[in-house]
């Protein structure tokens, strides 16, 4: 097999290791071809176009991580239209923020304004409206109370005149000083006391007309009731006397009918007793009767409660079948002990024979070793002698430095 080289103006040709011992390298010269500058443009914008691709492919961190120029460079443009976004949108903020404090100045003016035009206003209602004679309670601190005040008293029958004010005294002395109405009063009292008098006496008269005529009702009441709680009593009399007779009599039928309910239940159990010894005396009990004892399941079964035991033909019966069983296992023990003793001969027959296969497959085995280790050795000998013809005949030329050096140059 033949490799071409392109180095220059030089074409160098590569052959096999087998065709290296004739010809190693053959060296043509292209005097034919003219010389163009293109080729060499090309060669050297593939030269670095391989120079740029081996410092990513040769990059560990690029060649396991990687790099994606284009969606970097989208992100930088996306992070600048971001931040132009956000820069434009502070600056709306701030210029929101500037109208807004504008506003909030103008709006404080106002306010301020129409607080002082308030206060003014309210100033000068206070000043002509709410003057000092028209207060609540003007009339406490007024300098003219006194003379515009109403005398403490006016009158005799003038309701402010209290027991505590000292303007109308009681007593001779008084009447005679202050009472102003002594005469006329002192007469409308007396005639208020005829009045009264005539009226309690007309008051009285009707009272005690009153209570004797709830007198007389409540006497007629009375006897009333006297005479309903004598009837109640003679009735609840007779019908006490009623009902003790009738009493009487019931009692008397209910021991007559105790007394015949006794004498029956005396004659039925007095029959009854009689009925049951008969039947004890002539029962199957007290006579032993064995078919009582047969159950309805068949002949084989018996029942418990009734049965008295066995007769001598059934225990004669039963005696012969337990020599008739005896006899059956005597002969069944000496059957198994002969089978115990065959038994005992085939294991120790058996046991024999599996030492002589043991004895046999050990031999087998050790013979197999030695056949192994006998194949072994014939196979180590070639094995060796193989490895001393590939060190010594075949592998005579051991690669340099420069034959691992040109691995692993370019990228393709």
């Amino acid at each position: 097999l033949l490799s071409y080289q392109t180095v220059g103006r030089f074409c160098t040709i590569r052959l096999s290791q087998q065709q290296q011992s004739c010809v190693t390298t053959i060296t043509m010269y292209k005097i034919d071809l003219p010389f163009d500058k293109r080729e060499d443009v090309a060669r050297e914008r593939r030269r670095n176009a391989e120079q740029q691709r081996k410092s990513h492919v040769f990059d560990p961190r690029i060649r396991q991580i990687g790099v994606d120029v284009q969606a970097l460079e989208q992100q930088v443009n996306e992070r600048q239209i971001l931040q132009a976004e956000e820069c434009h949108l502070h600056q709306a903020f701030a210029a929101d923020m500037v109208r807004t404090d504008k506003l909030a100045a103008m709006l404080q003016e106002r306010q301020f304004a129409d607080i002082r035009q308030l206060n003014m206003a309210l100033n000068e209602y206070r000043k002509t409206e709410q003057t000092a004679d028209t207060r609540r309670e003007f009339d406490l601190n007024d300098p003219e109370m006194k003379k515009k005040a109403t005398p403490a008293r006016v009158s005799d029958d003038d309701p402010r005149c209290s027991v505590s004010g000292l303007q109308k005294l009681q007593g001779e002395l008084a009447v005679m000083l202050q009472d102003l109405s002594h005469k006329a009063r002192m007469k409308l009292q007396q005639e208020q006391m005829c009045e009264w008098a005539l009226q309690q006496t007309i008051d009285k008269r009707q009272k005690q007309q009153e209570q004797d005529h709830s007198d007389r009702i409540h006497d007629l009441k009375v006897i009333e009731l006297d005479q309903r709680a004598m009837q109640l009593a003679e009735a609840e009399t007779e019908c006490q006397q009623a009902i003790k007779l009738a009493t009487k009599d019931f009692n008397a039928a209910l021991a007559r009918e105790i007394e015949a309910k006794r004498r029956l239940e005396k004659t039925q159990e007095e029959d009854n007793n009689f009925t049951e010894l008969s039947n004890q005396i002539h029962g199957d009990l007290l006579t032993e009767n064995p078919q009582v004892a047969r159950s309805a399941f068949g002949p084989h079964r018996v029942v418990v409660a009734n049965w008295k035991g066995m007769s001598p033909q059934e225990v004669d019966h039963i005696r012969q079948d337990q020599t008739i069983q005896r006899e059956e296992k005597k002969r069944v023990k000496e059957a198994e002990k002969k089978d115990a003793i065959e038994w005992e001969r085939q294991t120790i027959a058996n046991a024999r024979v599996g030492l002589m296969m043991d004895d046999g497959e050990k031999k087998s085995r050790k013979q197999l070793a030695r056949e192994l280790m006998l194949e072994n050795r014939r196979l180590a000998a070639e094995q060796k002698k193989q490895q001393e013809y590939l060190d010594k005949e075949v592998y005579t030329n051991q690669p340099t430095d420069a034959y691992f050096s040109q691995f692993n140059t370019t990228t393709r």
